[in-house]
């Protein structure tokens, strides 16, 4: 599997990446979109059921692909899964779909990246029902410090919403949190993700390259390398 190298910035999550120097890039697909991997040194790749785009009649034509393209070896993670009270099907239908994609998951060994809006309760029971072996990380955060602190204590990473992490309010949450549970992202926003990194580390009183350090290794130990 591709892999960032130390002194990468790594970007954990967006759409539509390109390849860069300097950069390494997890690219999302959509599965209901029909794209797959690439190979381009650089990026790898997640690919998953979004809650948006999941209805009654296409489920099974969405999990398949997912399936079909599992193991694929530029597929890094699956995801992004999950849940969404504000768009999307029942959550009757959101969970089981979700609940297949972990499956997916610990079948071929590679974490999932989440999606979830005001449903973190379901989110929580489905980790403890499920007791999952591979990482979870919930991207595009922006909840409360004590919100944070419950999904670390249960085992989550974070990815951090680019237009909150850049604002200042978000300092008191990042000051708050252990810096092995997290990750940035830029979440196919036209943000430049090492703007991100340089806010990041200003508000943790480090330097963008000890930063950069931190993030390779979560990297490492998220994806098991």
């Amino acid at each position: 599997m591709n892999k960032p190298q130390p002194g990468d910035y790594i970007n954990i999550h967006t759409h539509g990446a390109s390849a860069s120097a300097g950069i390494f890039t997890v690219d999302n697909l959509m599965a209901h979109e029909g794209i797959k991997p690439g190979r381009i040194e650089g990026i790898v790749y997640s690919c998953g059921i979004h809650p948006w785009y999941l209805n009654e009649n296409n489920q099974v034509q969405l999990i398949k692909f997912v399936r079909d393209i599992a193991s694929d070896p530029a597929l890094a993670a699956i995801g992004e899964a999950g849940f969404d009270k504000l768009r999307g099907p029942s959550l009757e239908l959101q969970s089981s779909i979700f609940e297949q994609q972990v499956f997916i998951s610990e079948e071929h060994r590679k974490p999932l990246f989440i999606h979830c809006v005001r449903a973190w309760d379901e989110l929580l029971a489905a980790r403890k029902r499920l007791k999952p072996e591979m990482p979870w990380m919930v991207h595009g955060f922006r909840g409360s410090i004590e919100l944070a602190d419950q999904l670390i204590s249960k085992g989550f990473f974070l990815s951090f919403w680019f237009d909150f992490v850049i604002r200042s309010e978000s300092s008191a949450l990042l000051k708050s949190l252990p810096t092995d549970r997290i990750f940035l992202e830029t979440d196919g926003a036209d943000v430049d993700i090492r703007d991100i990194y340089n806010k990041v580390s200003a508000d943790l009183s480090i330097d963008a390259d000890e930063l950069k350090s931190i993030l390779f290794s979560n990297y490492n130990r998220f994806f098991k390398i």
